[in-house]
């Protein structure tokens, strides 16, 4: 079931969120629910708290193809970076709760993520490139964190004025 994707400045969006303690059948459900929704949005990451839900879950799926058989779904729970990279990349990044905003930002090329999947099993994998930056990017939402915190404070609060412009024009369009 596609769900509801926040816009900010939403305050759900800047809380950190708690450690998933028990992988509950309704758990993996909203792991489902998150990628239908990514995929649909379109977005290659998805965090929790973007959908209303203050659990320390991500998905993600970079993998640039119309075919759904080149795509690799990552559902983690509870994902950490143990180790990153001195090499540094810049992306150009955007956000599904920050539509048509775009900016770039530098982070390490390489990390070592660790994190629970679907079925309760320990994980963990080195990511390069792309994945890095979108898994990074992902964990940042957990912690309360959205890219735009990385920008210079006036190019943060231009975007933060067209959010709440479009969440206005939004509502209005519902009423």
């Amino acid at each position: 079931m596609k769900r509801p994707i926040l816009i900010h400045p939403d305050p759900r969006l800047k809380k950190h969120c708690d450690p998933v303690d028990d992988l509950s059948d309704d758990l993996r459900v909203l792991a489902d629910d998150m990628l239908e929704t990514m995929y649909a949005a379109p977005g290659i990451g998805l965090a929790a708290p973007q959908v209303g839900v203050m659990s320390r879950l991500i998905v993600l799926d970079c993998v640039k193809s119309d075919s759904e058989d080149a795509h690799r779904p990552l559902v983690m729970f509870n994902p950490k970076v143990l180790a990153s990279s001195d090499e540094r990349n810049v992306y150009e990044e955007g956000c599904l709760s920050i539509p048509d905003q775009y900016a770039d930002v530098e982070r390490p090329k390489i990390v070592d993520v660790e994190w629970i999947d679907r079925d309760g099993k320990l994980q963990s994998e080195t990511f390069d490139g792309l994945w890095a930056t979108c898994v990074q990017h992902e964990i940042d939402h957990l912690e309360g964190r959205l890219f735009i915190d990385y920008l210079k404070p006036l190019r943060r609060q231009l975007i933060t004025r067209k959010m709440v412009k479009l969440k206005k024009e939004r509502a209005r369009e519902r009423a």
